[in-house]
């Protein structure tokens, strides 16, 4: 597995693709994003298969990376709509992952760094009003 490979699993990710994660994942991978905190690779299929219910077409752009020595850092953007909120309405998140391979090139470690305030409840109708008066409050 090279990361070339690993990036394009993740652009051209699919509900079918999850099924092959332990393809790019080891069995005894650690997984953490701003919500979840896993180890295993049937818990990290699990948050993937997951965020096919509530996300209309969601999708991961890798528009930067930088690897060294056995790991990565991945920039991404996550394209998506969510079903029951503006489902014609496409967000976008910005982050980047930190990844840790093993041996054989599949990750062992993958961290998710993205700003759930900004990118997210800031775009959700109720909170979203409050981040926006907060912020307007701090400047």
């Amino acid at each position: 597995m090279t990361l070339d490979d690993i990036v394009r699993y993740f652009d051209t990710m699919t509900p079918e693709s999850v099924a092959v994660l332990g393809r790019v994942y080891t069995e005894d991978a650690f997984f953490k994003d701003p919500f979840n905190e896993v180890h295993g690779l049937a818990a990290i299929e699990d948050i993937f298969r997951r965020m096919y219910v509530p996300l209309i077409d969601p999708r991961f752009a890798v528009v930067n990376r930088i690897a060294s020595d056995g790991q990565a850092m991945l920039e991404w953007d996550f394209h998506f709509r969510i079903r029951r909120y503006r489902p014609n309405q496409v967000q976008t998140v910005h982050g980047v992952s930190h990844l840790r391979f093993a041996i054989d090139g599949r990750i062992d470690y993958h961290r998710d760094y993205w700003d759930t305030a900004e990118e997210l409840y800031a775009k959700l109708p109720l909170i979203g009003g409050v981040m926006r008066f907060l912020r307007s409050r701090m400047n």
